[in-house]
């Protein structure tokens, strides 16, 4: 059985490299390309879309867990449904720019799917309300965060990890799933870009990574601000720039380069730098995570907040030297 299990594992991480592989070939055929501007990070035009391996690979998961686990068929119809949303819309941004009210749309409508499957499981409207903010906020997150080589993806890989760690079998291997399926996308992205996730990639892994999260919220007793400490990279450089933006009278909708990382490579750090610190932080972060599920509710609160204070301080402080 183990061995199954191991190569069914391993079909995941195959499964996903040839399908960005010939997501590459397909893009180069179609010109699919980001060209370098002003408000990107890269200097050499792209081939852009390779997310969509990642999406195709976790819906035949999906397929393949329907038929393993007959009664969670229901959960990841609806989730997957979700993810062809997410996914969908923005596969059609990637070939032809949409406006950025119809996608907002989309994601909430998917965000939605997945309120829906906490309010069926615990009853609590709040806190499936509480999903579908967090759900949306999360899809976009993982777009605006999606800027130089290999960073969405290993953040995705280490959120996967974390959450699996502290979720009962089979659960578990949801984030196991999520994290193979972005490794085998990964060496086409980093450390040296020969395609790019696209949206139809990062805004696909922001809404599986709150599906997981709200998977975790479900079937475990963590406090939900615990869930935020593997996510914390992300949130406080995506959270801090908008607010930073929104302040000073920016179109904070449109693109740009203005976040920490973004400023990091724009002073001359490199991406494989960059990325490589935000993957030592993640890890510190999921580490801090898993260490403290176990704590009365309270703790787990307080360990959350005492780390956002210290990630917005780290990120405050890396700011400010970059401005000065």
């Amino acid at each position: 059985m183990m061995v199954a299990w191991m190569a069914g594992l391993l079909a995941v991480l195959a499964v996903s490299a040839g399908l960005t592989w010939g997501a590459r070939v397909y893009a180069l055929r179609r010109n699919l390309l980001d060209e370098p501007g002003e408000r990107r990070s890269h200097g050499v035009a792209t081939p852009r879309g390779g997310g969509i391996a990642i999406v195709l690979t976790l819906l035949l998961a999906c397929a393949v867990a329907a038929v393993i686990w007959p009664k969670a068929g229901i959960t990841l119809a609806v989730f997957a449904l979700g993810l062809v949303l997410v996914a969908g819309i923005g596969w059609w941004d990637d070939h032809r720019p949409l406006p950025a009210v119809r996608r907002l749309l989309v994601h909430v409508i998917a965000a939605a799917l997945l309120a829906g499957l906490v309010w069926h499981a615990t009853g609590n409207p709040w806190q499936a309300l509480l999903a579908l903010l967090f759900a949306t906020s999360l899809i976009n997150i993982w777009n605006f965060m999606d800027g130089i080589n290999g960073i969405a993806t290993t953040q995705a890989i280490l959120a996967g990890l974390a959450f699996a760690l502290v979720l009962p079998p089979p659960y578990g291997l949801a984030g196991v799933v999520l994290g193979l399926a972005c490794l085998g996308f990964l060496p086409f992205n980093y450390p040296k870009a020969r395609i790019f996730m696209g949206d139809v990639g990062s805004g696909a892994l922001g809404y599986a990574i709150a599906a997981l999260v709200c998977l975790v919220s479900v079937r475990t007793d963590i406090h939900w601000l615990l869930l935020l400490v593997p996510l914390s990279a992300f949130l406080v450089d995506a959270g801090f720039t908008l607010l930073s933006r929104i302040l000073s009278g920016q179109r904070w909708m449109e693109p740009h380069t203005q976040h920490l990382y973004q400023r990091a490579v724009k002073s001359g750090a490199s991406h494989i730098f960059v990325t490589g610190m935000y993957l030592v932080f993640g890890i510190f972060s999921a580490a801090v995570f898993n260490a403290c599920t176990n704590l009365q509710p309270r703790w787990e609160a307080a360990v959350a907040i005492a780390w956002l204070i210290l990630a917005s301080g780290l990120w405050l402080l890396l700011r400010k030297g970059m401005r000065n």
